[in-house]
């Protein structure tokens, strides 16, 4: 788990922001305040989202059921497409870190990318991990992304960055509950049980930013 939740972990992620480019853009993070309110509403709607696809693959769902899932919990194609190169990236360095028949299969069925939690998921499956592991790993994710993004993006202290997440781990920790229990639902209702938390303005800023001609992170 530490692995996949090192920045260091060549998945791609160091090139995104998760919103944070446009959210100091537009003016809503200005300061270490402003960057936990972002990440706090990151955490409980896209944070939590990814957290129960990634929870259910790692439980042993279907992942191109869960694909799918991914697909109508993301309406902004900007933010599809970037969860699939994100998907595809990480694919290569599980496959790489982790060999497993079952990451071998999703590449064959998805070779443009599926949906980064799902990867991730699976991922954390070949890695001999559980779907608590998983969901912790894409929750943090969620949020750590805006917040080193912000490091560069403002200037602002790594120390006041790194506060923000640690004020933030107690609610990590109930996203990470809700996926994981989300997540053994799905294994007798399907899919349609896990959470689908929505939030438009991260989708919206998402199709704003793709139209950048110049911009330090790919979305």
């Amino acid at each position: 788990m530490l692995i996949l939740a090192d920045g260091r972990f060549p998945a791609g992620g160091h090139a995104h922001s998760g919103g944070a480019e446009a959210a100091v853009a537009a003016g809503r993070i200005h300061d270490a305040a402003s960057l936990e309110a972002f990440c706090r509403g990151r955490l409980h709607t896209a944070g939590l989202t990814a957290a129960g696809l990634a929870a259910a693959a790692a439980a042993g769902l279907d992942p191109l059921a869960l694909d799918e899932a991914a697909d109508a919990r993301t309406p902004a194609p900007a933010l599809r497409a970037t969860a699939r190169r994100l998907g595809r990236q990480l694919m290569r360095a599980a496959r790489a870190t982790w060999p497993s028949p079952e990451l071998d299969a999703l590449a064959v069925a998805r070779p443009r990318g599926a949906h980064q939690p799902v990867v991730l998921g699976l991922a954390a499956r070949a890695a001999g991990l559980g779907p608590p592991d998983a969901a912790y790993a894409a929750g943090y994710e969620a949020v750590s992304g805006p917040t080193t993004a912000a490091v560069r993006l403002l200037s602002l202290d790594p120390f006041d960055a790194t506060a923000v997440l640690a004020r933030l781990a107690p609610e990590l920790d109930q996203v990470v509950a809700r996926a994981t229990e989300a997540a053994r639902r799905a294994l007798d209702q399907g899919p349609g049980a896990l959470p689908a938390a929505s939030a438009p303005l991260l989708d919206i800023a998402a199709e704003q930013h793709a139209t950048w001609s110049v911009r330090l992170f790919a979305s």
